[in-house]
């Protein structure tokens, strides 16, 4: 396989998709993303689904990468500083299990870094004894969300949810 044509993919969730799907594409590396859904039980689920919690969902991000340009383990930062990972089933306004935090991992390697991220956090003093609590879980369907909700900040503009400026 040509070196150019091999891509990775990612699957983060981190609370409103919107910010999170924004932090993601301005890293130099990172070739597409998608919001959606994934995590949870319902085949073809909608916004509205999703929002009343009882599909299972998380709003997540699908990001395809070139591994050559960044690393899946400088993805992981940008998700460790871009929410907080110690708040459970929300994220700022937001709360439900559909703004869980999550690492949802493609292959054993991103797994294991993902455990190891979550580990060397933890240990750290970065958030003052308070417990992480992103789930790591094999990746499933990932269901593309409506076309209304892709990049929705570059549509919309950025005034319903905040994101951490970690990456500029």
């Amino acid at each position: 396989m040509d070196d150019k044509a091999r891509v990775e993919r990612a699957t983060f969730a981190a609370g409103c998709f919107w910010g999170v799907e924004s932090t993601f594409r301005r890293i130099e590396g990172v070739l597409a993303t998608m919001v959606g859904y994934t995590g949870g039980t319902k085949s073809k689920p909608t916004y509205r689904q999703v929002c009343s919690g009882k599909t299972g969902h998380a709003e997540a991000v699908e990001i395809v990468f070139d591994p050559a340009r960044v690393r899946y383990e400088q993805l992981l930062d940008v998700f460790w500083q871009c929410h907080d990972p110690t708040q459970l089933n929300r994220q700022g306004p937001d709360t439900g299990t559909n703004y869980r935090s999550a690492i949802f991992y493609h292959s054993d390697a991103q797994r294991e870094a993902a455990e190891t991220g979550k580990r060397r956090r933890a240990e750290s003093k970065e958030y003052r004894g308070r417990t992480i609590v992103t789930q790591i879980v094999p990746a499933t369907t990932f269901w593309r969300a409506e076309e209304s909700h892709q990049q929705y900040f570059e549509k919309c503009g950025r005034s319903y949810c905040t994101e951490r400026q970690v990456w500029e």
